[in-house]
């Protein structure tokens, strides 16, 4: 069904757009070209939200200029870095507002660790129930790459945070992003949305291709929820490492400490950055940083 909507979604031309001038929030300009970053698997409760705030706000700790775009319209991620849900991407997408109209700033308390100042900035385009109609109100396949690249050697990485429900405004993400983070579970079902989410992306190919851009690449599958003393999950592991090979990044445990800092509003960095579920996101920031060669 998606390849039907995606070409009927399609438009002939694209259209760029001036850099982002905007005074608030205040951004400084850059010359790296920007990457965007797409988190997906089309199975809930996988660990998206999570990766997808944490790599944000580390790479922001680091010197980066990074912005989450919350393209669920559950808004998750909007709510985990301490914000009120809004809808921000519909905004700025149907109704052509402005990135500093929707852009909203994440205080440090909420990511940093305690006394430390990050070196760069995190910023939010957050969500709400009205991202579901977003795929209704816009017929421009490249809605998103357009507006994105405003910010074009102004921010250093977008990344997206997408629902687990495929939709056209998944299309649109997939023509804008430079690369996909698959999270997933070590179980059937996650497996199930892996797959699908795999199958979509090649779907995609096709148009890339038509319109010169480059192809999209799978920057790595993430284990997540590990339990090393669960046999299904090690055994799933090994069939996963088996078919994606290196593309299979180290697995994250299943640890207290992801609840305990989201119960308080905080990332593991600020609420925990001692402990071993800080590590592991430590190590997945490392790699996303290489694998971006930022």
């Amino acid at each position: 069904m998606l390849s039907c909507v995606y070409h009927v979604f399609l438009r002939h031309q694209k259209t760029y757009f001036r850099p982002f001038l905007g005074q608030s929030p205040p951004i400084n300009n850059r010359k790296k070209p920007m990457k965007i970053i797409t988190l997906i698997n089309e199975k809930g409760g996988v660990g998206k939200t999570t990766i997808a705030v944490h790599v944000a706000a580390g790479l922001a700790i680091r010197g980066y200029k990074v912005i989450i775009a919350d393209a669920d319209p559950q808004g998750h991620a909007t709510l985990c870095l301490g914000l009120k849900k809004e809808p921000g991407l519909y905004d700025l997408l149907v109704r052509s507002s402005p990135f500093r109209d929707v852009l909203r700033v994440v205080h440090p308390e909420r990511y940093a660790p305690p006394g430390q100042t990050p070196k760069g900035q995190l910023y939010v385009v957050p969500s709400n129930v009205e991202t579901r109609s977003i795929p209704i109100q816009i017929s421009d396949a490249f809605a998103v790459a357009d507006r994105f690249k405003e910010l074009d050697g102004v921010v250093d990485v977008v990344i997206f945070d997408t629902s687990p429900t495929p939709s056209l405004l998944h299309g649109s993400i997939y023509l804008a992003t430079d690369a996909i983070l698959y999270p997933t579970k070590c179980e059937f079902l996650s497996f199930d949305g892996l797959v699908e989410s795999f199958n979509h992306r090649q779907m995609i190919q096709p148009t890339r291709e038509r319109y010169g851009l480059s192809e999209l690449k799978v920057m790595g599958i993430i284990p997540t929820m590990f339990r090393s003393s669960t046999l299904v999950h090690q055994e799933n592991l090994n069939k996963l490492k088996a078919k994606y090979g290196n593309l299979v990044w180290p697995e994250m445990y299943m640890r207290t400490t992801w609840a305990e800092a989201s119960t308080v509003g905080r990332l593991v960095f600020s609420f925990a950055p001692d402990s071993s579920a800080a590590r592991d996101m430590w190590t997945v920031v490392d790699r996303v940083e290489m694998e971006l060669a930022l």
